[in-house]
């Protein structure tokens, strides 16, 4: 039987809490990038822009797999497409061991990348379908709930991957730069193996879960059909005829770019600034922790209280405010900022959706595959800094500065590419999601 999005609440809670479980997985595989960012760049003795390349490999494949996603999910349905996605993420951990072994980063990269794959498909089907399983004007407190299984898997999977993979390597590197050669490769080898044993188990869980898939209840869904033009009115024909959707896409990739930020640069962050890994491999879990707590007002919130407009306009104000906080203030209190910027990102992603996917109808499907590509975001941004850091590094050690003094100011000065990310935000918050659609 095919349901619509005017369905009962209680019909749609096995599904919600079945894309609640995929969201989980999708947050736990994500946000273990801020603890693997510094253990690459120690194991295989990187620069900060090549460092990030580990967050480009996973966030780049949302370019190269959102079209194929859509095609294959339209052909084989939403089931087995989760269930492939999930496949595809599992053969990704398995290329964890051969990258291991070789210590090659290029193969953890490829690694990465496949699992971005498989989150591309599971991504592409979830998010389309939470929002337009129910009423769109609650379309945010149903991304929300979802934000908030993403976002404590996240934390889970930081805390884990930041104990297995960080505990003890401020002492490593100490010792690295006191050994020869021989024994400088052996001491990385050893450390590159331990990412072996938690991706098998990974590899695992993903496949088991791939098969469970298969059976899970999942309705089909129907979004709201375009408007039938007046007279004299032309009909939408082509997806280049909202614009308010594109510029859902340019916001949605600045968005992905910022968060990403936000989480897998802060523990990198606080290293620079001098405080001990032991304790910096927790800061990605205030980032989403801070995230969590947003989404859970979130769900109170929105729309009984406030639009998910007016929740997208108090987040990219927060966001240009936090920006210009981190960057003015030192040590750890700029590191709180950094993670404070979880609050101003909780519900940017809930809310552009809706607002991106409003009167698409036909083309919704299409349009979601463009919002699942700026995903990308993710994947320029994040380097992008590094090479700022890099360069600003450079260039205060030419001029005299102290190396360690030079990182800490270098990495904080990286931070300057928030603010405008935020201000095209707080545009699209205000009027460019009305541009093109017919005013009520």
């Amino acid at each position: 039987m095919k349901a619509t999005i005017s369905q009962p609440k209680h019909s749609t809670l096995v599904p919600i809490l079945i894309i609640a479980g995929l969201f989980f997985i999708f947050g736990f595989v994500t946000w273990i990038n801020g603890a693997l960012i510094p253990f690459m760049k120690t194991i295989n003795e990187l620069t900060d822009a090549q460092s990030y390349l580990v967050a480009s490999a996973s966030y780049i494949s949302f370019v190269v797999m959102a079209l194929p996603a859509s095609y294959i999910i339209n052909k084989i349905g939403f089931k087995k497409g989760m269930s492939l996605g999930l496949a595809i993420m599992a053969i990704g951990a398995l290329v964890f061991i051969p990258a291991a072994n070789a210590r090659t980063y290029w193969m953890f990269l490829a690694g990465i990348f496949i699992q971005g794959m498989g989150m591309t498909l599971l991504q592409t089907a979830s998010n389309p379908y939470i929002t337009i399983l129910g009423p769109i004007e609650s379309a945010a407190k149903r991304i929300a709930i979802m934000g908030i299984a993403n976002k404590v898997a996240g934390a889970l999977g930081s805390v884990i991957f930041g104990a297995i993979l960080l505990s003890g390597i401020d002492d490593m590197k100490a010792q690295l730069s006191t050994v020869d050669a021989a024994e400088k490769a052996s001491i990385l080898n050893t450390m590159a193996d331990s990412v072996i044993t938690p991706y098998i188990i990974m590899a695992v869980v993903l496949f088991i879960l791939g098969i469970l898939i298969r059976k899970a209840p999942l309705p089909n869904v129907e979004p709201e059909p375009i408007e039938v033009p007046k007279d004299g009115e032309k009909s939408k024909t082509s997806i280049f005829q909202f614009p308010h959707l594109w510029l859902g896409v340019l916001a949605l990739f600045l968005y992905v770019g910022v968060e990403v930020i936000a989480g897998d640069t802060i523990i990198a962050y606080g290293i620079a600034l001098d405080i001990p890994a032991e304790t910096a491999k927790f800061f990605t879990l205030f980032t989403l922790m801070a995230m969590v707590g947003t989404y859970a007002l979130g769900v109170f919130l929105i729309p009984k209280y406030i639009s998910q407009a007016l929740a997208l306009k108090l987040s990219a104000v927060l966001g240009i405010v936090l920006s210009f906080c981190i960057v003015f203030t030192t040590g750890f209190t700029s590191v709180l900022f950094v993670s404070a910027l979880g609050i101003a990102n909780a519900l940017v992603w809930p809310a552009i959706w809706p607002l991106a996917l409003t009167g698409l109808g036909k083309f919704t499907e299409t349009a979601s595959a463009l919002l699942i590509m700026a995903i990308s975001g993710g994947a320029i941004l994040p380097p992008l800094y590094g090479a700022i850091v890099d360069h600003k590094k450079e260039e205060l050690i030419t001029n005299g500065i102290l190396e360690t003094s030079a990182i800490a100011e270098a990495s904080s000065f990286g931070y300057w590419i928030l603010l405008p990310c935020y201000v095209v935000i707080l545009y699209y918050a205000f009027y460019g999601h009305k541009l093109g659609l017919k005013k009520k």
